[in-house]
């Protein structure tokens, strides 16, 4: 009965729903790192821009660091081609569907953004079965080759087709031989000198200098083999065709009847691979061949190459791990405006591969690689957990900065090639890091602070355990071997020992410790050090499983340990090891860097090792007596698994038999088919084992149920059932959260030390630490006792633990308050503990753990949590910041907690409920970030704070005056003039204030902008003067001229004797027109005189309705009356007006007033509906 009486969270008033829409915003960010799938690459030389298109669609542009723009296609298509129309920021895509798009690069709202154009003529032209593509060398028409034979030419500014060069037309004059079936458009290459001469290429290697001006072909050439690529040399006098059995030939564009050279296969005479792609170079010294492919089939048919030669000395294969998908050279010439040499300076081949890509610095010896500012393949060995860590100390990220650059000491030192566009982000206030743990026993240290995603350093764990890493070797090719490979990029996908896979991090930047767990048992701790040293490390050994003998370990052994004479880089460098037993995965992991403490989890329990004294402090085995069986992690045996599976059946059979009885008892009307996802929950405590004193106060929370999520009533909300979870589970041993916390556990006089532990099965583990004083630390010994129990009645996984005091604030991290980035905690009143589950959110009161408040998400949406963070959120107006839960659903919804009422204030729909990859990997910031895998090589950034973020590109893009339309421009602000009080009076009243309304609209025509060809409404009176109608009836024609004074003092004129005199004055004005003398009735003035007796009515009917009170602000006028839609359509748009006024008569208008106040109107009217 008591538990109708149970107190719910304060309500949530309107100022904290302002102060929702002032923290919480959910936006997509930015995508980090490489493309999925990547299947096209085009560059703009004069705008320094790259493009690169995938096999899904999509489209990104960059330039230098910090400007990126990215677009997708609509439907279901791949990118196969991409072309730059040069320096007008425009691109072109042939898809995989036969169609073209045309893109234009805009700058909008402070960044630049990548849009389709819509084409005048409607949708491009859809080119049936495309096999070729190519610009022309003038950039004004774009050819495309068919399987049939035809080229089809398409204008680039409009995407029509001009013509269609027929292959019958084509091959008229070819050897018959050819004439049969010269087979598909292979390659199409347009001179660089003159843009009327095409080279068209056809498969079986037939190759036609068509004449686009003439209309006809001006030589033919025959290959024997079939052919792959056609280049030209800068000056247009000589070509290179590339052919399937991996040579080349040389052909003089006046000479049809035999190649200049006789074909030259570089890596012949055995049979080899077709050379795919080839460019030539011409530079001042001799000319530069670049291909891809030509490898001997037999020996290296398997490589993935890009040969450079240059005469007989500089040769260079450059060997990757992935398929070559294009590759482009940047020259210097081409980034001038005329052709001024006959060399084109190359400068930097970019290659891009399946899974990378990889930029070659061509103007220094070796030709090293560029280090990339952006593209990085994060997935160069597969990622297998990530951490971010904000506001780095300048100090720490210096070290990690000289670091990096010492491992990058054989890369090229040259500026980075793309540094097209502009990056209008402010430097970043502080410094973030990303880092991210690899199969391979790597951790990569990412540069996070800005929209681009830079790689610092690199971590490797395998020198420890004695396996040498060979990415930091100097990459230079082997003199004795043929061909002279030399492998480039960092794509790796092979590991050495999976058991090397880094599984859980932790970084404390303030000290300068990082702990690294490890995939068999091992966890790592590091310092930084700027210099090299050799030292020994200590290897401390727990066995998790010491007070269980009968245990059996069935699963991989763990690494040996090499920890005696070993010299490590100055970097992170590891100060001592601690090999949990049995070596499982690690699956979770604490710092406490303070307390010098390290708590590691596994599937059998979990250990505390104090890495001051190098010492083990406590261990625990968190298995079911029924599971120490022993396997690799926690499968059971197949005869166990099927007695449980068959139990489990029959439990459920008898539940839902039990269930199915009483509610055939009820009435009828509370038996009536509730609505999915609200029926009430089943207890789940079946199956949970009896508890302690205090245990069991834990374990029996409130009944009271969970507040509806965001909302601030009382009604408990209907409760959909939870399928219970049995206590004897095998994965509930799993050690799921780690928290150290300085709080109160024994009293609430006291606080000390303490170490939450979390498993798969609903338990809360709570110790006691007593950690000896600083300048004792090295000589006593740190003790850690059980205090308190917990198990969670419905059993789910414990994913988070958090201790707020009593301002509702999470205890700050070590060393933040003695380094003044945090506030101390509030010691003085009551802390509180979240438990944060899959199911649930639960708050307990210490150290009585008298539950609070909880809020029960799978039994009220049926969404399980999968990512929980304590964020920090913060608003930009001013220094206001609260703590909230940060969580991610199964379903893929990201959502924000309240930390004090545990109610929702936010839910957004971030990722697919289905993309599983994405939501395991999905990490949270302190500051209400988020990075996800959207693909296995893209990390995707998203924010739940409004507050501002360097996250998003802010860039633009200059481009030459006249390539896009000028937009409108925006008005110039007028002076802030305080709108008067104004009286709306109905209109038989406005005979004695006529003169108050003729001053007030001579006030608001100074007010305005001296731009009168703008309507304008902000400057409008209260009683809605023709400001917002200014010049209206001005027209260039010269129809209609009035002045804005006379038409503001004849609508805001009513109908008066005194408005009546002037308009019989103004009707009685003659004017010669044409020739014909004609009295015509002033129609300007009595649509207004009309137009404002409506306004007047309606106005004062308006205040009549809504309000006694008839004293309002112009702006509060303008603002009612448009809600009211009380305006009429000739007030609110000008051109009515005008409309209204030309179909009665075609009237000028001159008035002029003297100082005596007298106004004296010339009109000229034709009269369309008959003569005056």
């Amino acid at each position: 009965m008591l538990k109708f009486f149970k107190r719910h969270p304060p309500k949530e008033g309107e100022e904290r729903e302002r102060l929702k829409k002032e923290l919480f915003k959910f936006q997509k960010c930015v995508e980090h790192g490489f493309p999925t799938k990547p299947s096209a690459m085009a560059y703009d030389a004069k705008l320094q821009l790259l493009a690169i298109g995938t096999k899904s669609g999509v489209i990104r542009v960059f330039g230098a660091p910090g400007y990126e723009v990215s677009a997708t296609h609509e439907g279901d298509v791949s990118v196969t081609s991409i072309f730059f129309i040069p320096e007008e920021g425009r691109l072109i895509t042939a898809c995989s569907d036969s169609s073209l798009h045309l893109w234009e690069i805009n700058n909008k709202d402070g960044s630049c953004v990548l849009e389709e154009k819509e084409l005048e003529a409607g949708e491009a032209p859809k080119v049936k079965s495309m096999s070729a593509c190519s610009i022309g060398s003038d950039s004004l028409s774009l050819f495309v080759g068919t399987e049939s034979g035809n080229v089809h030419v398409i204008d680039v500014k409009t995407l029509t087709e001009t013509h269609v060069i027929a292959m019958d037309v084509i091959i008229q004059n070819v050897p018959e031989d050819f004439k049969v079936n010269p087979g598909a458009v292979e390659a199409i290459a347009s001179n660089p000198v003159n843009s009327d001469k095409v080279l068209i290429g056809f498969n079986r290697g037939l190759i036609v200098l068509w004449n686009t001006k003439d209309g006809a072909a001006e030589a033919t050439f025959n290959a024997t083999q079939q052919l792959e690529y056609l280049t030209w040399s800068r000056n247009g006098e000589e070509f290179i065709s590339a052919h399937n059995d991996g040579s080349y030939i040389t052909w003089e564009a006046k000479n049809s009847s035999d190649p200049k050279d006789p074909a030259t296969t570089p890596y012949g005479p055995f049979p080899c691979k077709a050379v795919n792609k080839l460019l030539w170079k011409m530079t001042k010294n001799e000319p530069m061949l670049v291909f891809s492919g030509g490898m001997p089939r037999a020996s290296y048919g398997d490589r993935h190459t890009v040969s450079i030669m240059q005469g007989g000395d500089n040769h260079v294969v450059a060997d990757l791990t992935s398929r070559v998908v294009d590759f482009l050279i940047i020259s210097r010439a081409d980034e001038k405006d005329a052709i001024e040499t006959d060399r084109d300076d190359p400068r930097a081949l970019v290659i891009l591969a399946e899974e990378e890509l990889v930029v070659l610095d061509l103007e220094s010896e070796g030709w090293p690689a560029i280090c990339l500012p952006y593209l990085n393949s994060v997935h160069s060995s597969a990622i297998t957990c990530a951490q971010h860590i904000n506001n780095v100390p300048e100090s720490l990220w210096q070290k990690i900065t000289d670091a990096g650059e010492n491992q990058n000491k054989n890369f090229s030192k040259a500026e980075w090639p793309i540094n097209g566009g502009r990056n209008l982000s402010p430097a970043p206030v502080t410094k973030d890091l990303l880092l991210t743990g690899h199969e391979d026993g790597t951790v990569r240290f990412w540069d996070a602070s800005t929209s681009s995603l830079r790689l610092m350093y690199k971590l490797s764990t395998c020198p420890v355990f004695g396996i040498r890493d060979t990415s930091l070797d100097a990459q230079s090719p082997d003199e004795e071997e043929w061909p002279p490979f030399r492998k480039v990029g960092t794509f790796d996908p092979f590991s050495d020992d999976p058991r090397l896979a880094i599984q859980k991090l932790a970084l404390c930047a303030l000290s300068e410790t990082m702990v690294a767990a490890g995939s068999a048992g091992q966890v790592l701790i590091f310092n930084m050090e700027r210099e090299e040293r050799e030292q020994d490390l200590k290897e401390v050994k727990v066995n998790v499983m010491a007070d269980h003998e009968g245990f059996v370990w069935k699963g991989h052994e763990a690494l040996s340990c090499k920890i005696d004479g070993l010299k490590y880089a100055a970097g992170f460098q590891p100060t001592c090891i601690m090999q949990l037993n049995p070596p499982a995965a690690c699956t979770a992991l604490a710092l406490h860097s303070e307390w010098q403490l390290v708590a590691a989890g596994t599937g059998q329990g979990f250990a505390l090792l104090d890495y001051a004294q190098k010492k083990e402090v406590a261990t625990r085995c968190t298995l079911n007596p029924h599971d120490l069986t022993g396997t690799s992690d926690s499968a059971m045996s197949r005869r166990k698994s099927l007695k449980k599976s068959l139990r489990e059946s029959f439990r459920r059979l008898r539940r839902r038999r039990s269930e199915k009885r009483p509610k055939e008892e009820k009435p009828k009307k509370e038996t009536e088919k509730a609505e999915p996802g609200n029926i009430e929950e089943t207890p789940a405590a079946a199956g949970t084992s009896e508890e302690g004193a205090a245990a069991a106060a834990a374990a029996t929370p409130s009944p009271a149920p969970a507040p509806a999520a965001g909302g601030s009533g009382d009604c408990k909300p209907e409760e959909r059932q939870v399928e219970a979870r049995s206590a004897d589970d095998s994965l509930a041993s799993m050690v799921r959260s780690l928290y150290f916390a300085d709080t109160f556990i024994v009293n609430g006089a006291s606080h000390s030390p303490s170490l939450w532990v979390g498993t798969n099965g609903g338990h809360v583990f709570v110790y006691s630490l007593t950690v000896p004083a600083s300048d004792k630390r090295t000589s006593d010994y740190v003790s850690c006792l059980l205090a308190k129990e917990i198990r969670l009645k419905h059993h789910a996984p414990v994913l988070s633990m958090a201790v707020v005091d009593c301002k509702n604030n999470v205890l700050p991290d070590a060393f933040e308050v003695i380094n003044e980035r945090a506030k101390a905690a509030d010691m003085e009143g009551q802390h509180s503990i979240i438990i944060c589950s899959e199911e649930q959110l639960k708050a307990f009161s210490l150290p009585a753990l008298k539950p609070r408040w909880k809020n029960k998400i799978t039994a009220i949406d049926g969404a399980r949590l999968r990512k929980i963070q304590f964020v920090n959120f913060r608003r930009d107006s001013d220094n206001y910041n609260e703590f909230d839960i940060g969580c991610l659903t199964n379903t893929g919804d990201l959502r924000v907690y309240s930390v004090s009422t545990l109610r929702r204030q936010l839910s957004s729909t971030a990722l697919r409920k289905e993309d599983i990859n994405g939501i395991a990997s999905f990490v949270f910031t302190k500051e209400g970030q988020g990075f996800y895998l959207q693909s296995p090589s893209e990390f995707s950034r998203v924010t739940l704070s409004t507050s501002t973020t360097l996250a998003t590109p802010k860039c633009e893009l200059e481009l030459a005056e006249g390539l896009r339309p000028v937009p409108p421009q925006p008005e110039e602000p007028e002076p802030t003039v305080e709108a008067p009080a104004v009286e709306v009076t109905p209109a038989s009243e406005t005979g004695s204030q006529e003169q108050d309304q003729d001053a007030t609209g001579e006030a608001d025509v100074t007010a305005t902008s001296a731009d009168d060809s703008r309507m304008d409404q902000s400057a409008m009176s209260a009683d809605i003067t023709v400001d917002s109608v200014r010049d209206v009836i001005a027209e260039n024609d010269g129809t209609i001229v009035t002045s804005v004074r006379t038409i503001t003092q004849t609508t805001t004129s009513t109908v008066t004797e005194a408005s009546a005199t002037a308009t019989e004055d103004a009707q009685e004005a003659v004017t010669v027109t044409n020739g014909v003398k004609e009295d015509a009735e002033d129609t300007v003035t009595d649509v207004l005189r009309e137009t404002q007796h409506e306004v007047t009515t309606r106005t004062s009917e308006f205040v009549t309705r809504t309000s006694e009170k008839t004293v309002h602000s112009g702006e509060e006028v303008i603002k009612q009356l448009s809600e009211m839609k009380m305006t009429t359509a000739v007030i609110e748009d000008p051109s009515l007006l005008k409309q209204k006024v030309l179909d009665s008569s075609l009237t000028t208008t001159t008035t002029t007033t003297n100082a005596d106040g007298e106004v004296t109107t010339t009109t000229t009217t034709t009269t369309t509906n008959g003569s005056a």
